[in-house]
């Protein structure tokens, strides 16, 4: 397969960023968050209304309006903690591929790594050199031969997190296909700096552990399905050792992170500790900031899971309650009155668990996150041309695993990035060989 560029241009906001709006703070969640580009990709299979060329006026003009309203995506970051927000544009790249779409699919629901193609070139293996020379946000159509697109969106973390981007995907579509007037286009707030105002991060984290070689790390992804009967019927032979009944996600979680540090005894011959990262949407567990339930932006903090040979046992039923009782107190923790007191939360969790040497930064420790996207309104994101019907996430930076509701069914999707040499023993693991298939 090949893939062919057929122009780039940018896309700009339809209506000019009034003056004083065009320095766009950055907020603390914002200056924690990851350096690095963030792809995703939707493919939508061919029908009568998915020629691109019919569409592409459409698609543009609906991004244009669309960024009038989320104007910092369309701006570039400076060196002083702030977007300057005068409209340089969004890039676009149109572009087309040598093979039919049921063609592609065929052979990425076995290897998703296929998707990679139809990722914006300019998101991969991202460095902080160049990351704020680069525009925030890349969209690229790929046209398959047989008239079906792929449409990937790859943005810079540290302006945005998973919950912005997933709804204004889901507010463009919802622009591109009913035609709504940029007067209407109202769905974010841009108040997170006036609540969590920006911080000198010396005075609140330790130094950020230096990260692995990105280029060495060789990470691929598989994507696994585990079906709703599969999911009730492990609730269920676990629940009587529970005092709460788990969520779908926590026994998907627990199931995979056990794999997990399974196969790195394999690895390795010993048991190894490990954390497990969750990132958590804080927006609507703030009761007391009722006015940041719908912010652009960041704001989210990553519960730390941590196994520990010896103090934690294999267990199924003891994951369950691990994941579910850290995440319970890490929300707890950081729901203050204060937003000083929240940052003051946020730091210590950070600094006890991903940056303290003897955890983020020890090569006895394996690290990973598990993001569950599930019940975002992905499935929504209907251009004109019906609901995505494969999708693909991450930077291949890191290891971790996402989940997402199946395209079809009330079974969850797991996309798993893991090191090659991790993945092989992974793919072994009984669990993964019992209830997920491939």
């Amino acid at each position: 397969m090949e893939v062919e560029i057929i122009s780039t241009k940018f896309i700009k906001p339809s209506s000019p960023t009034p003056n004083h709006l065009q320095n766009y703070k950055l907020c603390f969640f914002d200056q924690i968050a990851d350096e690095t580009h963030l792809p995703l990709v939707f493919f939508y299979p061919p029908t009568n209304n998915t020629n691109f060329s019919a569409h592409e006026e459409q698609l543009e003009q609906s991004l244009s309006r669309i960024l009038s309203h989320v104007y910092p995506m369309s701006g570039r970051f400076t060196e002083d903690n702030s977007i300057s927000c005068q409209d340089q544009g969004v890039k676009f790249i149109k572009a087309k591929v040598n093979s039919k779409l049921n063609e592609f699919l065929e052979k990425a629901h076995k290897d998703v790594n296929l998707s990679l193609l139809c990722w914006p070139q300019d998101s991969w293996n991202v460095d902080t050199s160049n990351l704020y020379a680069m525009p925030i946000v890349i969209v690229q159509i790929t046209e398959f031969e047989c008239g079906g697109l792929a449409l990937s969106m790859s943005h810079v973390h540290i302006a945005m997190d998973g919950y912005s981007i997933f709804t204004v995907i889901n507010e463009w579509s919802k622009v591109c296909r009913l035609e709504i007037p940029v007067e209407k286009i109202d769905f974010m707030s841009f108040n997170l700096v006036d609540v969590f105002p920006s911080r000198d991060l010396s005075k609140l984290l330790l130094p950020r552990v230096p990260l692995e070689d990105r280029v060495e790390s060789k990470v691929v992804a598989k994507r696994l399905y585990i079906n709703e009967d599969s999911i009730t019927r492990l609730i269920k032979e676990v629940g009587g050792d529970l005092c709460f009944k788990p969520s779908r996600v926590e026994m998907i979680m627990a199931l995979l992170w056990r794999a997990l540090i399974r196969a790195s005894e394999k690895k390795h011959g010993y048991l190894r500790r490990s954390l497990m990262n969750i990132p958590i949407n804080l927006r609507t567990r703030l009761i007391s900031l009722p006015q940041v339930e719908k912010s652009f932006g960041n704001l989210g903090v990553d519960a730390p899971l941590k196994f520990i040979p010896g103090e934690n046992k294999m267990d199924l039923h003891e994951f369950l309650t691990l994941i579910h009782d850290t995440v319970k107190d890490t929300i707890i923790t950081c729901d203050k009155t204060s937003p000083e007191d929240i940052v003051s939360a946020v730091s210590n969790i950070y600094n006890e668990s991903f940056l303290a040497q003897d955890w983020g930064g020890s090569d006895e420790v394996d690290r990973c996150t598990s993001s569950s996207l599930c019940k975002f309104p992905i499935q929504e994101a209907d251009f004109g041309w019906g609901k995505p019907c494969l999708m693909h996430f991450g930077s291949r930076h890191d290891q971790g695993c996402w989940l997402y509701d199946a395209e079809c069914g009330n079974g969850i999707c797991v996309q798993v990035d893991l090191k090659e040499d991790n993945m092989h023993l992974f793919e072994c693991d009984n669990d993964i060989k019992d209830f997920f298939q491939f």
